[in-house]
């Protein structure tokens, strides 16, 4: 009992602790963890889970972090710097430029691509029709 009064002052918050080791262990093994928790808590006692996966919705532990939207938001932002942000603006519209064009190239080389193979299909059908028409007329003379 002199253990426990001597490694520190009772507090109102100690239930917290627990909470706070247990959300601290499951932030360190990553949201695999998070989720298994949830499953384990609606399999043993349904609000335990629900009351999970409120609290991982809330905290945003159960967010994707899409890096093109995060992307775009850090690239929407003003610096401050007048000549910095226009060179940013001309560089970023220089770019999308750069990758339609690039998508239209693509493109062509694949409807290129489809008509050359469409092209030999139908030569190959055009020769495999006339074959047994040629095999044919020798057999008549």
């Amino acid at each position: 009992m002199t253990t426990l009064a001597s490694s520190g002052p009772a507090t109102s918050t100690a239930p917290m602790g627990w909470l706070a080791r247990a959300e601290h262990w499951l932030d360190s093994k990553g949201k695999g963890a998070w989720i298994v928790a949830m499953i384990l808590g609606f399999v043993f006692f349904w609000p335990v889970g629900l009351a999970l996966l409120a609290y991982m919705i809330w905290s945003g532990k159960m967010a994707c972090k899409n890096k093109r939207m995060s992307r775009n938001l850090h690239v929407s932002r003003s610096t401050g710097n007048n000549a910095f942000d226009a060179y940013k603006a001309d560089t970023l519209r220089r770019l999308e430029e750069e990758q339609e064009n690039f998508e239209a190239f693509l493109q062509r080389l694949r409807d290129a691509r489809d008509k050359a193979e469409f092209d030999q299909f139908m030569e190959e059908r055009a020769d495999a029709a006339a074959a047994p028409q040629a095999e044919a007329e020798p057999e008549k003379a």
